[in-house]
């Protein structure tokens, strides 16, 4: 069968892999779409650092069950539209000892540490599956989605915060659509104005210019004068990291989903004068998965206008380049592969 695979950086082929064979408690999906990820534009670009080549890209799943095996519970039928949970856990560090199996010290992401899914098929444990009365486009925005939600449950944001979210991404954007629903005033903070009216879509009451000089007044305006209660960092630039603890209030809550690119320093009396919390955020859990789907079947979140591109199977290699040559104006592509 078919797969995209990337050999090396900057290096895409179109290869023959062997077809799945399913085990026990396994299904055997038929994959329709999968959404490019920005780990997939570092693995392509020779940036990502969990990434050995030649590795097949792809987690942002929305399949169809092809196959059913023995020991999956009829929940599960042949035709049903799923998506993935695509981590694994080893149920025996100190992150899935404590419960918090998407933290897991070994895991292994599909199309990261391990072959992803922009292949015809995949075999899954069938508890790794999420079924949901979803557009197959919908189902691939879930995983994305999940992980801003499982930031802002980081955050233990609630409706009398206000939370700032710095990055108006995919990810971003997953922690605005959470921080809305759970009731918090959002506001948006990007260097890029064009992202600001998809952010406002997504759930943030107002959009700031991070790179505006009047950056701090203008968000101690929103905010009483004391600064965000919350926030989340979803870009991963030293400056943005170095930002959230600056602007957060005293006795708030800091999370951070991006990778910092480089080392970052901190005047670190911040920390101890604000009392702060300072949170990392990893992955997502099935809950978050949960919450996610429960948002889109209620249609409370922009999922036409977050799909940048959507192109065949064909032109799996040449979006890749395309969005490694223009990254900012991409929020999500996705590869069809199949109807």
């Amino acid at each position: 069968m078919r797969a995209v695979r990337i050999d090396r950086p900057g290096s895409v082929s179109f290869v023959d892999i062997p077809h799945p064979t399913p085990k026990p408690g396994e299904v055997l999906l038929a994959v329709k779409r999968v959404g490019y990820c920005g780990s997939d534009l570092s693995t392509f670009r020779g940036a990502n650092p969990l990434v050995n080549y030649p590795r097949i890209p792809g987690h942002e799943i929305g399949a169809v069950v092809a196959e059913l095996t023995k020991g999956v519970p009829p929940e599960f039928a042949v035709g049903s539209a799923v998506t993935v949970v695509p981590y694994t856990a080893c149920g025996e560090c100190a992150s899935c000892r404590r419960g918090r199996f998407n933290a897991c010290q070994n895991n292994q992401t599909l199309g990261v540490q391990r072959d992803g899914a922009l292949t015809e098929f995949i075999a899954v444990p069938w508890e790794k599956l999420r079924a949901a009365p979803l557009s197959l486009d919908e189902l691939a925005l879930v995983e994305p989605l999940s992980v801003g939600f499982h930031a802002a449950d980081r955050g233990r944001i609630h409706s009398a915060d206000t939370v700032l979210v710095i990055g108006c991404g995919m990810i971003g954007l997953g922690a605005i659509a959470a921080a809305a629903q759970r009731g918090a005033t959002v506001i948006a903070a990007d260097v890029a104005a064009t992202k600001f009216p998809l952010a406002m879509k997504a759930g943030a009451k107002h959009a700031l210019d991070a790179g505006a000089g009047k950056f701090h007044e203008q968000l101690l305006a929103l905010s009483d004068g004391r600064g965000p209660d919350v926030v989340i960092e979803a870009v991963g630039a030293v400056a943005t990291y170095q930002m959230a603890v600056a602007e957060v209030a005293f006795a708030g809550r800091v999370v951070y989903i991006g990778y910092g690119k480089a080392p970052v320093s901190y005047e670190t009396k911040q920390f101890v004068l604000k009392e702060l919390d300072i949170l990392g955020s990893r992955n997502a859990t099935p809950q978050d998965f949960d919450a996610v789907i429960e948002m889109l079947r209620r249609i409370q979140y922009p999922t036409t206008e977050t799909i940048t591109r959507s192109v065949p199977w064909t032109e799996a290699a040449n979006a890749l380049t395309d969005w490694a040559a223009n990254p900012g104006a991409v929020t999500k592509i996705h590869v069809q592969v199949s109807e």
